[in-house]
């Protein structure tokens, strides 16, 4: 769900002891642009679920959707079957994917500023489009400018709060932008269940809420320094040593700029970089690449964080208990990353990845044969069987929060 960047490659191991710094303002600044960064993006993926169940949305976007959920369809099956109800939902990430390939170049020839300034201004533009829609066109195009903003934010944030923290805190430093997300999903949970109670503008108030976050983002990418590595890659080191010495509270930078401006030539050194990362060679680098993230997705949990409210109506929750238990999971998630960020040095990712993949395969199973044997067009499951399933569910995105989703 989210993505992180470590220290240079290239580095050298006898410089890096000898790293001199303490935690600065600047460095705290940083962890906060960070999390607000990584609360937006929580939060546009956990607000649309919220509020794709709530009727007064529905009514007035999907007419159709709203018929079958409240009169006309008595199978508990496909009462969200829409095309525009989709395309709402995917908009924004098929615009994030777009974007991320127009971040890059601006990232690294403009500087990780500008990509997180871009971003944060996409993100007010869709959260004032979204919250005064009047159309499906209007909706949609708020959820691609949201989407625009995640790309750029996504890439940006997590590189520049990399870059600007001292080594000996990056790895833990690095997981704020993922708890930061959990938290924002969470947020975003228990705004719909607030604002599922009024009625009938309480969802544009949800979607409108995602632009106090994107101004915080805004306006902190417009005060924060550019980091080192960056102004040396723009030809800047003496600008990048000066920024270097303000964040690490001290004189002594000589080590780490070096490995900065070593890191930098290197990289510029090689020719044609998405030729060579084809290479025999980098295979199984590449492999790892593409393959962790996708099965990150892959695992299921985009489909609990979009849709816990849609879900859980379809099981038989009403309105206010759908809400609840998607605030639940989002509690659970948010709760079970801090997990991660206290374990991950003791017992490893590869122990954790391993452990939280066997977790969620078996609640999946649990869940599969629960719906296969009790539930069906016509039938609601019992009380018991409700509350056993959200509990699964639970466990499910407890495993992701602790395993695949920060590692």
């Amino acid at each position: 769900m989210a993505g992180g960047s470590c220290a240079p490659t290239g580095v050298s191991k006898e410089r890096a002891q000898q790293y001199q710094g303490r935690v600065t303002p600047f460095v705290v600044m940083t962890c906060l642009v960070a999390a607000v960064g990584g609360a937006i993006f929580g939060y546009d993926i956990g607000i649309s679920g919220g509020v794709t169940s709530m009727d007064p949305f529905l009514r007035k976007f999907f007419p159709a959707v709203y018929k079958r959920k409240n009169h006309e369809s008595r199978s508990n099956y496909c009462k969200y079957d829409n095309q525009g109800l989709a395309a709402f939902t995917s908009s924004l990430y098929l615009a994030g994917l777009v974007a991320s390939l127009a971040a890059s170049p601006v990232t690294r020839r403009y500087g990780r500023r500008a990509s997180i300034v871009c971003g944060g201004v996409s993100f007010l533009l869709g959260a004032a489009l979204n919250a005064s829609a009047a159309n499906l066109v209007m909706l949609i195009l708020g959820r691609i400018m949201l989407g625009v903003g995640i790309g750029f934010g996504n890439q940006a944030v997590p590189l520049y709060l990399s870059e600007m923290a001292p080594a000996h805190l990056r790895g833990g430093l690095n997981m704020m932008f993922q708890l930061a997300t959990t938290l924002g999903i969470f947020t975003a949970n228990m705004v719909n269940y607030g604002t599922e109670g009024i009625r009938p503008w309480g969802w544009r108030l949800s979607l409108g809420l995602a632009a106090v976050p994107a101004a915080l983002m805004t306006v902190g990418g417009f005060l924060l320094p550019e980091t080192p590595n960056s102004l040396v890659e723009q030809g800047l080191p003496e600008k990048g040593r000066k920024v270097l010495e303000r964040i690490r509270g001290t004189k002594n930078v000589e080590a780490e700029l070096q490995d900065i401006v070593e890191a930098s030539q290197l990289a510029n050194s090689v020719e044609h970089p998405f030729r060579n990362i084809l290479e025999r060679r980098n295979r199984p680098q590449l492999v790892m690449a593409v393959c962790m993230p996708a099965f990150q997705i892959l695992t299921g949990i985009n489909s609990i964080l979009f849709y816990a409210p849609v879900l859980f109506q379809s099981l038989g929750f009403g309105g206010n208990a759908s809400l609840y238990s998607s605030v639940m999971t989002g509690a659970v998630l948010a709760s079970s990353t801090l997990v991660s960020i206290a374990t991950v040095d003791r017992w490893g990712r590869r122990a954790l990845l391993i452990a939280g993949g066997v977790q969620m395969v078996i609640c999946q199973v649990i869940v599969a044969v629960i719906l296969g044997l009790k539930f069906g067009n016509d039938r609601h499951l019992s009380r018991d069987f409700s509350i056993t399933v959200v509990v699964v569910i639970c466990l499910f995105v407890a495993a992701f929060g602790w395993s695949w989703g920060p590692l």
